[in-house]
């Protein structure tokens, strides 16, 4: 068979939110498969067994069919290559450790072209599991070589690079499970959590409840060990010294034996246990200086070391460290019984995903100074039965969470209140941590800002602990009266259509200002900021609405939405208070997406329904009746609008559990609930600011049901229509200076 020629990748397009397909971000990938469009699956010779064999796991992959083998079965029966690419995609991701779930693929108006789409949780990946994945399918297709590892390795290089450290990770994802959205604010572990005023930032362990002063005492041991003395915190007695000969000193006068550490370090670094020979307390000093800005020599406490992880004034997790060491066999050398006894464990790896370090002799200069300690260097071969000691700490992985003493407990917190953090890895010695600190001679040896939390969620021993929740409830306590779903959330509404969606937009913004919250709109008239325009631009699209949820200072947002924008970027926001639909129009404009007729609208703004919360509710044009359907679409309530007050749609919607409309009844906008119904004001006096035509009925109608929903008093309602001054055709707006948006 001929070469066949290469699938062509039309454009990319990456839907940050909620979009046509999905919920999530995904990669959205329109493909020309040329003359494949006449070459199914099952028609290329040796296809299908080139892409199981290279891809073993595809028979996980359930597809349509609904159970494991389903999309191997597709394969049999014939099935297009672009559906044939979104199943190796998500397979590549899935081996490079990030799970994915979500395909799909779908033909267009145009014979052989595709659009096919992933989720994509950070879109640099995504582009990289597709750029293998095409690679993958054409060697597959032409029976050329392909090595499936170097593509997997690619990708999983992509995700170390680009996604969240585990710590970070689990609080994001414990944050997502009780409901709360996350922004990443850069390339790193700094991440907003909720929105607006209501968020919470967190940078790895830090949060921003951590203060900049506490993070300073916990970098300075001798200070934080002063401090913690001063509050009757059992503390090791020790020095600062500046040079070997001042260490040895020190240790006479402290006492030995010792230990050498720096004084500002983390992780362990730099840090030698059990010092009790000049020569060894000398090399300490040289190993911790680089480590640090000073070195200290402290009294050694015997036991094994602990990490107690304190949230909030609460101990959450616990850890126990061991002495880390290999047994000789009369034949090996130690490096060779390094890797073989210690490397070999598949819990040790160089990622952060590992709870162990890989020992490397050549840049640990800890374990070189413990090999020289007991005689030995890398190249000898220990006596068959001698046990060596490699690390004395810095393993500190077994849980042991549930035998914390509370009196341990206790002084674990005091340490933390003392030194001000509200997240703290506390370092403690102990002989015993069941035991009562004081009566076994144990102390607190360091407090640590921004504490690595792998070791309490993948303890190399006994079971992971909660740490993510315990730290996202201490960012999101509970509050009376305040649903899970509503943490970290403002209320956020969304107007879609194009029915003078701008107009609606700007008069809900100006009824939640009047109801006394700062107010955020991103529209096609601009960004505006507590009824301040902060940028005259076309701000309805997802960077102009990113930006008000980013923003510390906005209470309530309120986002116009097009048809364009959604399919384009999707929405910015994962679920919204209020979402307004106005009409069906506007499909003219968007043949770029493959939209060629009002009857496929629906399908596009139905997403704006589909994110209101069930707290929250859709506010519906019921005079349109492609609108009026997507009722059922919504988790929230739903409130229908129409200039005929004898609507059936209305008539059948407030017969169903007392449905809520807003209708025009004898010259009067009506608030109706089920068969009640409440007068709001009369139609004609209705009017923006003074002397200003009446707007269009249906464009109040969305206004005022949008606020209803919101819970604004029908008297504000009123009389803040009649407050509303849109702005005057020809008005300076373009020509008044520009002030600069500060969204953080």
């Amino acid at each position: 068979m001929a070469p066949i020629k290469d699938i062509a990748l039309l454009r990319i397009n990456h839907l940050r939110g909620p979009n046509i397909w999905t919920y999530r971000p995904a990669l959205e990938v329109w493909l020309d498969l040329g003359e494949l469009e006449d070459w199914p699956s099952n028609r290329l010779p040796g296809f299908n067994d080139r892409l199981t064999a290279w891809l073993p796991a595809l028979v996980e992959h359930h597809c349509g069919v609904g159970e494991r083998g389903g999309f191997l079965e597709r394969l049999q029966e014939g099935t297009w290559c672009g559906h044939v690419l979104e199943h190796i995609v998500i397979e590549l991701l899935n081996l490079s450790g990030m799970p994915t779930g979500f395909g799909q693929t779908r033909s267009t108006s145009q014979r052989g072209v595709y659009r096919m789409v992933f989720r994509a949780r950070e879109e640099r990946v995504a582009r990289v599991a597709l750029e293998q994945g095409h690679r993958l399918i054409m060697a597959a297709i032409n029976d050329q070589p392909f090595d499936v590892d170097a593509a997997v390795a690619r990708v999983r290089t992509e995700v170390d690079d680009r996604y969240l450290g585990p710590s970070t990770a689990c609080i994001v994802t414990a944050a997502a499970d009780r409901g709360i959205p996350h922004i990443r604010l850069n390339d790193g572990n700094l991440v907003q959590l909720g929105y607006g005023a209501a968020q919470r930032r967190i940078w790895t362990a830090e949060s921003e409840f951590t203060s900049a002063i506490a993070e300073g005492i916990a970098s300075d041991k001798d200070l934080t060990k002063t401090l913690l003395s001063a509050c009757g915190v059992p503390v090791p007695q020790g020095q600062v010294v500046d040079s070997p000969e001042a260490a040895w000193e020190a240790a006479q006068d402290i006492g030995l034996p010792v230990v050498v550490k720096p004084s500002d370090g983390n992780h362990g670094r730099g840090v030698t246990l059990d010092l009790r020979k000049r020569e060894d307390i000398e090399a300490a000093f040289h190993v911790a200086y680089p480590e640090g800005s000073d070195v200290m020599v402290e009294r050694f406490i015997p036991g094994d070391e602990h990490r107690l992880l304190v949230v909030g004034g609460k101990v959450v997790a616990a850890a126990r460290g061991e002495l880390v060491g290999i047994t000789g066999n009369g034949q090996s050398t130690v490096l060779e019984l390094i890797d073989a006894q210690l490397n070999s464990d598949p819990r040790r790896g160089h990622e952060e995903e590992y709870p162990l370090e890989v020992i490397d002799l050549a840049t640990d200069a800890k374990a070189q100074l413990e090999l020289k300690r007991q005689g030995l260097v890398p190249g000898d071969v220990p006596a068959a039965g001698r046990h060596v000691v490699v690390q004395r700490n810095g393993n500190v992985a077994v849980d042991c969470t549930d035998d914390v003493h509370p009196e341990v407990a206790y002084i674990a917190q005091l340490a933390a209140r003392v030194v001000g953090l509200d997240i703290a890895g506390i370092d403690m010695v102990a002989l015993d941590i069941s035991r009562p600190l004081h009566a076994q001679g144990g102390a607190i040896v360091e407090v640590n800002a921004g504490p690595g939390l792998l070791m309490h969620l993948k303890p190399a021993v006994g079971a992971p602990r909660p740490v993510g929740q315990a730290i996202a409830e201490h960012l999101f306590p509970h509050e009376d009266g305040k649903s899970a779903a509503q943490m970290g959330r403002i209320p956020v509404v969304g107007v879609a259509g194009t029915q003078d969606t701008t107009t609606v937009a700007r008069l809900v913004a100006w009824l939640v200002h009047l109801s006394g919250r700062y107010t955020g709109l991103a529209c096609q008239a601009g960004m505006f900021m507590n009824q301040r325009r902060v940028d005259p631009r076309d701000s309805a699209h997802w960077a102009g609405a990113h930006t008000l949820l980013m923003s510390q200072m906005v209470q309530a947002a309120v986002i116009e939405n097009g048809a364009r924008s959604i399919l384009q970027d999707g929405l910015a926001y994962d679920r919204c208070t209020v979402g307004v639909v106005t009409d069906m129009n506007g499909w003219e404009g968007l043949a770029h997406f493959d939209i060629h007729s009002a009857d496929q609208m629906p399908r596009v703004l139905r997403t704006q329904v589909d994110v209101v919360l069930a707290e929250g509710a859709a506010v519906l044009n019921a005079d349109a009746p492609q609108v009026a359907e997507l009722a059922p679409l919504c988790d929230g309530s739903v409130i229908l609008y129409s200039t005929d007050a004898d609507h059936p749609a209305l008539a059948a919607h407030r017969a169903q559990d007392h449905g809520r409309a807003v209708l025009v009844r004898a010259g009067t906008v009506v608030l109706a609930t089920g068969a009640s119904e409440k007068r709001l004001c009369a139609l004609e006096r209705l009017r923006f600011g003074r002397d200003l035509p009446q707007p269009a009925v249906s464009t109040l109608l969305a206004a005022i049901g949008a606020a209803w929903a919101l819970d604004i008093a029908p008297d504000l309602i009123a009389a803040g229509i009649k407050t509303f001054e849109p702005e005057q055709p020809g008005a300076a707006a373009s020509t008044s200076p520009r002030i600069p948006v500060l969204p953080l």
